[in-house]
């Protein structure tokens, strides 16, 4: 049998967020504030809602749109070269090498944003990445949209198994780690589960790890 192992970016392979850092840097601070307020409604209607992915669209929007892909591109090659050198953890790499070691495929599954996190993947040499995209128009500008749903929650479960079933991998077994509510689906979909916030990852699992790991958050 095939072995996967799935992984959430930020908080789990990271130290910290990468997306408002990300579009901060790429939009600048005076440019993504003022893109997201003169977005009253969509603001309003998120706070109402007390919707995470509804606010994302929004700064997505403020900071993509009209954009060409090539300096979005490489911009985001950029960022994660700084990602890479400075902000992942200093354990859960290690698992995730060990993983690779095994022969087991590898691959992100984050809310974290296309433009920097392929790269990411490509330097960590997983087997994907199945993340938030934005939308580039004919013209060849993102058009400040998202690509269906932000990977958050059961968005990043259907994505995998979507995946899973393209790589005919759909009866493998299943490794996720993840460390916030965001993860919540993800971790319960899995064989085997872990739930990084607050815990040091060993570089290689004992033998108790081989049942779920802990509660999910």
């Amino acid at each position: 049998m095939s072995t996967v192992a799935a992984f959430d970016f930020d908080g789990t392979l990271s130290t910290r967020d990468c997306v408002v850092p990300f579009l901060e840097q790429l939009a600048g601070r005076a440019r993504l504030v003022g893109g997201i307020v003169v977005q009253p409604l969509a603001i309003a209607d998120a706070l109402l809602r007390r919707d995470r992915d509804r606010f994302k669209a929004v700064a997505v929007r403020a900071a993509f749109a009209g954009r060409e892909v090539a300096p979005v591109e490489q911009f985001g090659g950029s960022f994660a070269q700084t990602v890479h050198s400075g902000w992942l953890r200093s354990d859960t790499p290690k698992r995730l090498a060990w993983h690779q070691r095994e022969g087991h495929k590898v691959v992100l599954v984050s809310a974290s944003l296309g433009a920097y996190l392929h790269p990411l993947g490509e330097m960590l040499g997983v087997d994907g990445v199945l993340c938030t995209e934005a939308v580039v128009g004919h013209d060849g500008r993102y058009t400040g949209e998202m690509v269906g749903q932000n990977c958050r929650g059961p968005e990043k479960v259907r994505r995998l198994r979507a995946w899973l079933a393209e790589m005919k991998l759909d009866d493998a077994e299943l490794w996720a780690y993840g460390d916030s509510a965001g993860d919540r689906e993800l971790l319960a979909a899995a064989d085997h589960d872990l739930l990084v916030k607050n815990r040091q990852v060993p570089a290689e699992p004992d033998s108790t790890s081989q049942a779920s790991a802990g509660p999910h958050p």
